[in-house]
């Protein structure tokens, strides 16, 4: 459930030349489930991406929540409850502050980064199971960004501005080191989301490495549609495990800016 929450905090990967979609009052909502051979699609979790406008430190931000839960059925087996928040400059659309909250049965993870774009570098503080805060810092490049803030990157593109089967690379900000993500445009498919629905979407490949720089063995690999209207929302993951996968898809919406246009009625 960790695993797949953070890569749905991962969802829409593109080209950083992009501004990001933030649009207050956005609330998307997802169920996680898990599915194998001799298991039925299992629905285990949810989480929560919701979008508002804030004062933080006396100055105007957008603040973008990522909340992950274990349903309550499943709760007595593993507990979890995983809260990702960051902080946008509205102006120039690159986050200041992120803050990351976890707590999955005895296991507890806290870490602050605290971004300076001025000299391009980032501050982290991390600490789990309660342990003294340990801190670095590390030098950031253009395409260097959180979790949460990789969601929104593809959020302003063109299906036009995508070719079939063209790379790309991004890199994710963790508490020590920095992390390559590499994705590949696979093109249009009509897409049926449960209980919801079938849609137009663009499909991509994504990859993380396992260590800084371009280590990509035995890295995480999913494959995510996104909605082919101006949204560009997230609407299902798949992610293989060992045995079976690991799916997530949208349950519900509230507060787009754009109509979802991409929807076949």
């Amino acid at each position: 459930m960790k695993r797949l929450l953070f890569v749905l905090l991962l969802l829409a990967t593109a080209s950083p030349l992009f501004a990001q979609l933030y649009h207050p009052g956005e609330e998307l909502d997802y169920r996680v489930s898990y599915k194998a051979k001799m298991f039925p699609n299992t629905e285990v979790g949810a989480v929560e991406i919701k979008t508002s406008e804030v004062y933080l430190n006396g100055e105007h931000r957008y603040k973008v929540e990522g909340i992950g839960r274990t349903l309550p059925t499943y709760r007595w087996f593993f507990n979890l409850e995983d809260i990702y928040t960051v902080w946008i400059d509205p102006e120039e659309l690159r986050p200041v502050r992120f803050e990351s909250d976890i707590h999955e049965g005895d296991y507890t993870f806290e870490s602050l980064y605290s971004y300076d774009w001025d000299n391009n570098i980032v501050h982290t503080r991390w600490s789990s199971r309660k342990r003294p805060f340990q801190e670095k810092q590390m030098t950031l490049t253009r395409e260097s960004m959180d979790a949460i803030s990789l969601f929104f990157t593809l959020r302003s593109a063109r299906a036009e501005d995508f070719q079939v089967g063209e790379p790309g690379t991004l890199q994710m900000v963790l508490q020590d080191t920095i992390r390559v993500l590499r994705y590949r445009y696979l093109g249009e498919e009509n897409k049926k989301i449960r209980n919801i629905g079938r849609f137009r979407t663009l499909k991509f490949e994504c990859q993380l490495g396992t260590t800084e720089g371009y280590s990509f063995t035995d890295g995480s690999i999913f494959t995510i549609w996104i909605s082919n209207d101006e949204n560009k929302i997230p609407l299902y993951i798949e992610s293989p495990v060992k045995i079976g996968s690991i799916n997530a898809y949208i349950a519900g919406y509230k507060g787009l800016k754009y109509p979802l246009d991409s929807r076949i009625k």
